[in-house]
């Protein structure tokens, strides 16, 4: 039977795809563009008789650090109040960023405390809050690791890098993250959206394996331009071009590919969770492997013309 869904930020990378996937299989899918100041009454009105909001919208990336309160706290609070109020059930769109860095040998779990480390990942870890304390919701929360796939901008320098030859690599051997296939995503956001017995709880998405950034240099390498040299950035280098890439930002207002956030994401532990929960509760194992994957993104580029 068709249901009626509600998916914010649609215009987005994850977003889109989600609208994609769900109208594909026949649900009725209504969109909502969020901007600050929210319109109470006007999100009331869009989830009128929705079962289900997917809440994608949000900041990642941003010069401005009061632009993640407003998109991924302030905004969170108006669709949550408004999915209460409709008695829709909400899939809220969270990261692994709230969860902070680890290795993989001890990768994060749901039950741990937040422990952020960048003005994106603290604003996330608050819109969780705000759905988990907005009373009379029912919600599910999902905390994907770093999402790639067609229409993803995050990777796209690395392959543009790749093609002119030259790919840095500016993270220590031992860091390692978790990824995700944006369609892998899209399943785990349909099956949040399906059950009814997850109210409350949190998951984090992701492929089980950690990924090694000299593997994802050599895949990209090896898919993009086999001639391309990997060049070792060291560490003094890469703050300063952090320092560099924040002030420049700052002057243009737009963030650069490094700044000083990246720059604590990129020389950190990692970021590397277990999905165990994801597979028991929600059924979701991840099937799109990282070398089928970036093969699949760069042709997507090539189609479109990006590369």
């Amino acid at each position: 039977m068709a249901r009626r869904i509600v998916v914010t930020g649609a215009r987005g990378f994850i977003g889109g795809h989600v609208v994609d996937h769900l109208s594909s299989r026949g649900d009725s899918v209504a969109t909502i563009v969020v901007r600050a100041p929210c319109d109470a009454a006007a999100l009331r009105a869009a989830c009128d008789g929705a079962d289900t909001v997917v809440h994608c919208a949000g900041v990642v990336s941003s010069v401005h650090p009061e632009r993640f309160t407003t998109a991924n706290v302030d905004a969170t609070r108006a669709v949550a109040a408004a999915a209460r109020a409709t008695g829709a059930r909400l899939v809220h769109l969270s990261s692994l960023a709230v969860a902070g860095p680890t290795r993989p040998s001890a990768p994060k779990h749901e039950e741990d405390p937040p422990a952020p480390i960048t003005a994106y990942g603290r604003s996330k870890a608050e819109g969780e809050r705000v759905v988990k304390t907005t009373d009379g919701l029912r919600w599910t929360i999902l905390r994907p690791s770093v999402v790639y796939g067609p229409r993803d901008r995050a990777l796209y320098p690395l392959f543009r890098f790749a093609r002119a030859g030259i790919l840095p690599s500016a993270t220590p051997e031992r860091t390692a993250y978790n990824f995700i296939h944006v369609s892998d995503l899209v399943r785990a956001i349909a099956a949040a959206a399906d059950r009814g017995d997850t109210d409350g709880e949190t998951f984090f998405v992701s492929h089980p394996d950690p990924v090694y950034p000299a593997d994802l240099l050599r895949l990209i390498r090896d898919t993009a331009n086999p001639r391309a040299r990997i060049v070792p950035v060291p560490k003094p280098l890469l703050y300063l071009a952090s320092v560099v890439g924040q002030a420049v930002g700052t002057i243009v207002g737009r963030p650069m590919t490094i700044n000083r956030s990246r720059y604590k994401e990129l020389v950190a532990d990692g970021f590397v969770c277990s999905v165990d929960k994801l597979r028991d509760r929600l059924g979701i194992v991840a099937q799109i492997a990282l070398a089928d994957g970036i093969r699949s993104t760069y042709d997507w580029y090539r189609k479109e013309h990006w590369i």
